[in-house]
């Protein structure tokens, strides 16, 4: 079974593949290889204010494109003390425009502990969400949700994981997710979560 993932961070392909990975006959293609070259039609594929809206949006933009089962997921940290935000504008949650991958994680990872600087650590609760979308033809749209707690640090530990990650710390742990190894995090995050069920889910479809 043929399964494209549609994303273009080469960090979420690579969490990806690793909690798949013991899915039999299932073969997992970015959007390079399911021949989905960049668009600027992708820009406006996340308008939403929901999670599943934002992951049914790209799942069903790209099963068009290729014709092949398709998983997105849409994703983002949830903070209490800021009302839920950034949420699913977790990408672009600092102000400016024109900035990009690691640039981007550090504008937003200053941007948010700026704005939790005059809150008390034990309320600095958050939690990482992924909703995963699943579209393929003759199916019914099947959705898969995962959370994971944290809270929010000031200064970044550890040199692993990506986005908010240096500054998300696991209270159960007592590591970011940045410190976790990688198969630590890929069974304890909140993609983890989601992409287990979708993992059993495919199981399923492949028998």
């Amino acid at each position: 079974m043929k399964l494209v993932v549609a994303t273009r961070s080469a960090h979420k392909m690579a969490e990806i593949r690793q909690i798949l990975a013991d899915v039999n006959g299932l073969e997992l293609l970015d959007l390079d290889e399911a021949g989905v070259h960049p668009s600027p039609d992708e820009d406006d594929l996340e308008p939403y204010d929901s999670f599943e809206e934002n992951a049914r949006s790209k799942a069903e933009y790209f099963h068009r494109l290729t014709g092949q089962p398709t998983v997105a997921d849409d994703s983002g940290l949830e903070v209490d003390a800021l009302g839920g935000e950034p949420g699913v504008r977790s990408k672009r949650f600092a102000p400016g425009d024109g900035l990009h991958g690691l640039e981007r994680d550090l504008a937003n990872n200053r941007h948010l502990v700026g704005l939790l600087a005059n809150v008390p650590p034990e309320e600095r609760t958050a939690r990482y969400v992924c909703v995963a979308w699943l579209a393929a033809n003759g199916r019914e749209p099947m959705v898969f949700r995962g959370e994971a707690p944290g809270l929010v640090i000031p200064s970044p530990r550890g040199r692993g994981g990506f986005g908010y990650d240096p500054h998300v710390l696991d209270p159960e742990l007592g590591l970011t997710y940045a410190e976790m190894p990688a198969e630590e995090k890929n069974r304890r995050s909140h993609r983890a979560r989601a992409f287990a069920t979708l993992r059993r889910a495919l199981e399923t479809m492949g028998r």
